[in-house]
Protein backbone atom coordinates (compact mmCIF):
# COMPACT_ATOMS: atom_id res chain seq x y z
CA UNK A 1 0.00 0.00 0.00
CA UNK A 2 2.60 2.32 0.85
CA UNK A 3 4.07 1.40 -2.68
CA UNK A 4 0.98 2.25 -4.53
CA UNK A 5 0.44 5.65 -2.63
CA UNK A 6 4.03 6.64 -3.63
CA UNK A 7 3.79 6.01 -7.00
CA UNK A 8 0.34 6.97 -7.49
CA UNK A 9 1.98 10.36 -6.63
CA UNK A 10 4.95 10.72 -8.91
CA UNK A 11 3.21 9.79 -11.50
CA UNK A 12 0.19 12.53 -10.94
CA UNK A 13 3.04 14.85 -10.22
CA UNK A 14 5.23 14.01 -13.37
CA UNK A 15 2.11 14.59 -15.26
CA UNK A 16 1.23 18.12 -14.08
CA UNK A 17 4.44 18.91 -13.93
CA UNK A 18 4.36 17.88 -17.53
CA UNK A 19 1.19 20.19 -18.24
CA UNK A 20 2.99 22.57 -16.58
CA UNK A 21 5.85 23.61 -18.25
CA UNK A 22 4.32 23.06 -21.42
CA UNK A 23 1.79 26.10 -20.89
CA UNK A 24 4.86 27.69 -18.88
CA UNK A 25 6.96 27.43 -22.58
CA UNK A 26 4.14 29.04 -24.29
CA UNK A 27 2.16 31.41 -21.77
CA UNK A 28 4.95 32.01 -19.16
CA UNK A 29 4.25 33.28 -15.92
CA UNK A 30 0.75 33.96 -17.60
CA UNK A 31 0.15 30.38 -17.52
CA UNK A 32 -3.35 29.18 -16.33
CA UNK A 33 -3.45 29.27 -12.28
CA UNK A 34 -5.66 26.42 -11.76
CA UNK A 35 -2.52 23.91 -13.28
CA UNK A 36 0.08 25.61 -10.89
CA UNK A 37 -2.23 25.55 -7.93
CA UNK A 38 -2.35 21.48 -8.59
CA UNK A 39 1.47 21.27 -9.19
CA UNK A 40 1.92 22.83 -5.72
CA UNK A 41 -0.68 20.85 -4.10
CA UNK A 42 0.04 17.39 -5.18
CA UNK A 43 4.13 17.81 -4.52
CA UNK A 44 2.87 19.54 -1.34
CA UNK A 45 1.23 15.89 -0.50
CA UNK A 46 4.48 14.11 -2.36
CA UNK A 47 6.72 15.61 0.59
CA UNK A 48 4.28 14.39 3.66
CA UNK A 49 3.97 11.05 2.03
CA UNK A 50 7.76 10.89 2.00
CA UNK A 51 8.45 12.43 5.05
CA UNK A 52 5.72 10.45 6.61
CA UNK A 53 7.03 6.97 5.27
CA UNK A 54 10.61 7.83 5.90
CA UNK A 55 9.45 8.25 9.54
CA UNK A 56 7.86 4.65 9.47
CA UNK A 57 11.39 3.32 7.92
CA UNK A 58 9.72 2.78 4.93
CA UNK A 59 13.31 1.40 2.83
CA UNK A 60 14.01 2.73 -1.09
CA UNK A 61 15.86 1.04 -3.39
CA UNK A 62 18.92 2.99 -4.23
CA UNK A 63 22.81 2.09 -5.44
CA UNK A 64 23.61 -1.44 -3.95
CA UNK A 65 26.58 -1.90 -2.23
CA UNK A 66 28.87 -4.83 -2.48
CA UNK A 67 31.65 -6.52 -0.44
CA UNK A 68 34.09 -4.21 1.42
CA UNK A 69 31.35 -1.13 1.27
CA UNK A 70 31.85 -0.56 -2.16
CA UNK A 71 28.53 1.33 -4.11
CA UNK A 72 27.70 -1.04 -7.35
CA UNK A 73 26.15 1.22 -10.08
CA UNK A 74 23.71 -0.63 -12.20
CA UNK A 75 24.38 0.10 -15.91
CA UNK A 76 22.13 2.89 -17.19
CA UNK A 77 20.40 2.64 -20.08
CA UNK A 78 19.74 5.65 -21.90
CA UNK A 79 16.07 6.51 -23.20
CA UNK A 80 15.27 7.74 -26.84
CA UNK A 81 17.02 10.30 -28.43
CA UNK A 82 14.95 13.13 -30.60
CA UNK A 83 16.98 14.46 -33.55
CA UNK A 84 15.95 17.73 -35.18
CA UNK A 85 17.60 17.95 -38.77
CA UNK A 86 19.00 21.47 -39.85
CA UNK A 87 16.27 23.48 -42.33
CA UNK A 88 19.27 24.79 -44.44
CA UNK A 89 23.17 23.55 -45.13
CA UNK A 90 24.49 21.70 -42.14
CA UNK A 91 27.78 23.85 -40.55
CA UNK A 92 26.79 22.42 -36.63
CA UNK A 93 25.79 19.96 -34.80
CA UNK A 94 24.52 20.78 -30.50
CA UNK A 95 24.10 17.95 -28.48
CA UNK A 96 21.02 19.67 -26.27
CA UNK A 97 20.39 17.71 -22.32
CA UNK A 98 17.32 18.89 -20.77
CA UNK A 99 17.07 18.90 -16.93
CA UNK A 100 16.24 16.44 -14.14
CA UNK A 101 12.94 14.32 -14.72
CA UNK A 102 12.17 15.62 -18.16
CA UNK A 103 12.90 14.15 -21.77
CA UNK A 104 14.62 15.13 -24.78
CA UNK A 105 10.92 15.66 -26.81
CA UNK A 106 10.22 18.64 -25.27
CA UNK A 107 13.51 20.71 -25.48
CA UNK A 108 13.69 19.45 -29.34
CA UNK A 109 10.42 20.80 -30.14
CA UNK A 110 11.60 24.36 -29.03
CA UNK A 111 14.65 23.91 -30.81
CA UNK A 112 12.94 23.28 -33.75
CA UNK A 113 11.40 26.93 -33.55
CA UNK A 114 14.29 28.71 -32.86
CA UNK A 115 16.14 30.56 -36.14
CA UNK A 116 19.28 28.61 -36.57
CA UNK A 117 18.90 26.87 -39.32
CA UNK A 118 22.41 25.55 -40.33
CA UNK A 119 22.74 23.78 -36.46
CA UNK A 120 21.51 20.20 -36.02
CA UNK A 121 20.15 19.25 -32.60
CA UNK A 122 20.58 15.71 -30.87
CA UNK A 123 18.30 16.10 -27.80
CA UNK A 124 18.97 12.52 -26.45
CA UNK A 125 16.92 11.09 -23.03
CA UNK A 126 18.69 10.24 -19.59
CA UNK A 127 18.84 7.41 -18.41
CA UNK A 128 15.79 6.75 -15.16
CA UNK A 129 18.01 5.70 -12.27
CA UNK A 130 16.93 6.15 -8.26
CA UNK A 131 18.19 9.96 -6.95
CA UNK A 132 19.74 10.43 -3.29
CA UNK A 133 17.95 14.00 -3.63
CA UNK A 134 14.47 12.06 -4.07
CA UNK A 135 15.24 9.04 -1.26
CA UNK A 136 16.04 6.38 -4.17
CA UNK A 137 13.04 7.48 -5.96
CA UNK A 138 14.00 6.75 -9.87
CA UNK A 139 14.00 9.71 -12.51
CA UNK A 140 15.35 10.58 -15.81
CA UNK A 141 18.73 12.58 -14.51
CA UNK A 142 22.20 12.35 -15.82
CA UNK A 143 23.67 11.64 -12.43
CA UNK A 144 23.16 11.25 -9.27
CA UNK A 145 22.35 13.73 -6.59
CA UNK A 146 22.10 14.02 -3.00
CA UNK A 147 21.39 17.89 -2.84
CA UNK A 148 22.01 21.15 -4.71
CA UNK A 149 24.94 22.39 -2.53
CA UNK A 150 28.28 23.92 -2.58
CA UNK A 151 29.90 20.58 -0.39
CA UNK A 152 27.51 17.91 -2.16
CA UNK A 153 29.29 14.68 -3.29
CA UNK A 154 29.83 14.63 -7.52
CA UNK A 155 28.61 11.29 -8.80
CA UNK A 156 31.94 11.32 -11.12
CA UNK A 157 30.60 7.67 -12.72
CA UNK A 158 27.20 9.16 -13.19
CA UNK A 159 28.57 12.40 -14.70
CA UNK A 160 31.23 10.30 -17.04
CA UNK A 161 28.73 7.91 -18.40
CA UNK A 162 26.90 10.85 -19.83
CA UNK A 163 29.69 12.80 -20.98
CA UNK A 164 30.77 9.77 -22.95
CA UNK A 165 27.00 9.60 -24.31
CA UNK A 166 27.48 12.97 -25.38
CA UNK A 167 30.69 12.38 -26.78
CA UNK A 168 29.26 8.84 -28.61
CA UNK A 169 26.37 11.05 -30.00
CA UNK A 170 28.77 13.41 -32.28
CA UNK A 171 31.26 11.06 -33.04
CA UNK A 172 29.53 10.37 -36.54
CA UNK A 173 29.13 13.53 -37.85
CA UNK A 174 31.08 14.78 -40.11
CA UNK A 175 34.96 16.27 -40.08
CA UNK A 176 34.15 19.98 -41.33
CA UNK A 177 30.77 20.00 -38.71
CA UNK A 178 31.83 22.02 -36.06
CA UNK A 179 30.16 20.44 -32.57
CA UNK A 180 28.53 21.58 -29.40
CA UNK A 181 26.72 20.77 -26.43
CA UNK A 182 24.12 22.61 -24.36
CA UNK A 183 21.59 22.26 -21.41
CA UNK A 184 19.01 23.26 -18.96
CA UNK A 185 19.62 22.80 -15.28
CA UNK A 186 21.09 19.28 -14.65
CA UNK A 187 21.91 19.07 -18.13
CA UNK A 188 24.08 22.66 -18.24
CA UNK A 189 25.79 20.59 -15.65
CA UNK A 190 26.55 17.54 -17.67
CA UNK A 191 27.33 19.91 -20.71
CA UNK A 192 29.73 21.77 -18.48
CA UNK A 193 31.32 19.05 -17.60
CA UNK A 194 31.54 17.56 -20.84
CA UNK A 195 33.84 21.06 -21.71
CA UNK A 196 36.07 20.48 -18.48
CA UNK A 197 36.58 16.58 -20.23
CA UNK A 198 37.64 18.49 -23.75
CA UNK A 199 39.52 20.57 -21.97
CA UNK A 200 41.51 18.27 -19.64
CA UNK A 201 41.44 15.59 -22.77
CA UNK A 202 40.14 13.18 -20.60
CA UNK A 203 36.97 11.89 -18.13
CA UNK A 204 37.20 11.84 -14.24
CA UNK A 205 38.20 8.28 -14.52
CA UNK A 206 41.08 9.27 -16.90
CA UNK A 207 39.96 7.55 -20.11
CA UNK A 208 40.49 9.84 -23.05
CA UNK A 209 37.39 12.19 -24.44
CA UNK A 210 37.25 11.85 -28.21
CA UNK A 211 34.94 14.93 -29.02
CA UNK A 212 36.42 18.10 -30.29
CA UNK A 213 34.14 20.85 -29.02
CA UNK A 214 33.67 24.21 -30.45
CA UNK A 215 30.91 25.57 -28.07
CA UNK A 216 29.33 25.36 -24.89
CA UNK A 217 26.03 26.56 -23.39
CA UNK A 218 24.64 26.07 -20.17
CA UNK A 219 21.51 27.39 -19.07
CA UNK A 220 20.25 27.48 -15.11
CA UNK A 221 23.08 25.28 -14.48
CA UNK A 222 25.90 24.70 -12.45
CA UNK A 223 29.33 23.49 -12.48
CA UNK A 224 30.24 19.86 -11.54
CA UNK A 225 33.41 18.92 -9.76
CA UNK A 226 34.68 22.71 -9.65
CA UNK A 227 36.71 22.68 -6.55
CA UNK A 228 39.00 20.06 -8.66
CA UNK A 229 38.93 22.04 -11.75
CA UNK A 230 41.85 23.40 -11.07
CA UNK A 231 44.06 20.74 -10.56
CA UNK A 232 42.71 18.39 -13.79
CA UNK A 233 44.22 21.70 -16.04
CA UNK A 234 47.15 22.06 -14.73
CA UNK A 235 50.38 20.23 -16.31
CA UNK A 236 49.20 20.30 -20.07
CA UNK A 237 49.70 23.02 -22.70
CA UNK A 238 47.07 20.93 -24.94
CA UNK A 239 44.70 21.41 -21.71
CA UNK A 240 45.43 25.67 -20.99
CA UNK A 241 45.17 26.22 -24.92
CA UNK A 242 41.82 24.09 -25.37
CA UNK A 243 40.61 26.29 -22.04
CA UNK A 244 41.17 29.80 -23.46
CA UNK A 245 40.06 29.22 -26.94
CA UNK A 246 36.54 27.06 -25.90
CA UNK A 247 33.57 29.61 -25.90
CA UNK A 248 30.97 29.14 -23.23
CA UNK A 249 27.69 30.76 -22.87
CA UNK A 250 25.83 30.76 -19.33
CA UNK A 251 22.59 32.03 -18.62
CA UNK A 252 20.96 32.26 -15.13
CA UNK A 253 18.02 34.01 -14.05
CA UNK A 254 17.74 35.82 -10.59
CA UNK A 255 14.73 34.58 -9.69
CA UNK A 256 15.57 30.91 -9.59
CA UNK A 257 14.81 29.22 -6.56
CA UNK A 258 15.85 25.35 -7.84
CA UNK A 259 19.55 26.27 -9.11
CA UNK A 260 20.20 29.36 -7.43
CA UNK A 261 21.69 32.40 -8.91
CA UNK A 262 24.33 31.94 -6.94
CA UNK A 263 25.75 28.65 -8.98
CA UNK A 264 25.65 30.07 -12.15
CA UNK A 265 27.31 33.13 -10.67
CA UNK A 266 30.25 31.41 -9.46
CA UNK A 267 30.34 28.90 -12.17
CA UNK A 268 31.41 31.52 -14.28
CA UNK A 269 34.23 32.66 -11.99
CA UNK A 270 35.29 29.22 -11.30
CA UNK A 271 35.63 28.88 -15.05
CA UNK A 272 37.76 32.19 -15.59
CA UNK A 273 39.62 31.67 -12.79
CA UNK A 274 41.12 27.99 -14.67
CA UNK A 275 42.01 29.59 -17.43
CA UNK A 276 38.42 29.54 -19.65
CA UNK A 277 38.73 32.89 -21.25
CA UNK A 278 35.70 32.91 -23.17
CA UNK A 279 32.59 32.84 -20.87
CA UNK A 280 30.04 34.76 -21.26
CA UNK A 281 27.57 35.09 -18.26
CA UNK A 282 24.48 37.14 -18.85
CA UNK A 283 21.51 37.53 -16.15
CA UNK A 284 17.78 38.03 -15.97
CA UNK A 285 16.32 39.60 -13.43
CA UNK A 286 13.13 38.05 -12.32
CA UNK A 287 13.47 34.73 -14.37
CA UNK A 288 13.29 31.61 -12.43
CA UNK A 289 14.10 28.03 -13.40
CA UNK A 290 12.62 28.32 -17.02
CA UNK A 291 13.44 29.79 -20.17
CA UNK A 292 12.36 33.03 -22.07
CA UNK A 293 12.26 34.12 -25.64
CA UNK A 294 14.98 37.01 -24.42
CA UNK A 295 17.25 34.62 -23.14
CA UNK A 296 16.66 32.26 -26.15
CA UNK A 297 17.56 34.98 -28.37
CA UNK A 298 20.57 35.64 -26.75
CA UNK A 299 21.69 31.73 -27.34
CA UNK A 300 20.63 31.82 -31.05
CA UNK A 301 22.96 35.16 -31.13
CA UNK A 302 25.99 33.58 -29.28
CA UNK A 303 25.83 30.09 -31.04
CA UNK A 304 25.27 32.26 -34.55
CA UNK A 305 28.48 34.36 -33.87
CA UNK A 306 30.86 31.72 -31.72
CA UNK A 307 29.89 28.94 -34.44
CA UNK A 308 30.50 31.14 -37.38
CA UNK A 309 27.09 30.24 -39.48
CA UNK A 310 25.89 32.10 -42.34
CA UNK A 311 21.99 31.29 -42.33
CA UNK A 312 22.29 30.33 -45.97
CA UNK A 313 20.55 27.16 -47.47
Amino acid sequence: MHEFLIWFWVFYFCRFWELDFELLRVFGNYRPFQIRICVISITALGIWLVLYFLGHNMSFTGPSVGSGGRTVRRALEFGRTYVVRPKGRHQATVVWLHGLGDNGSSWSQLLETLPLPNIKWICPTAPTQPLSIFGGFPSTAWFDVGELSEDAPDDIEGLDASAAHVANLLSTEPADIKLGVGGFSMGAATALYSATCFTAGKYGNNNPYPANLSAVVGLSGWLPCAKTLKNRLEGTDEARRRATSLPVLLCHGKGDDVVVYKFGEKSSRALSSTGFQDVTFKSYNGLGHYTIPEEMDEVCGWLTSKLGLDGSS
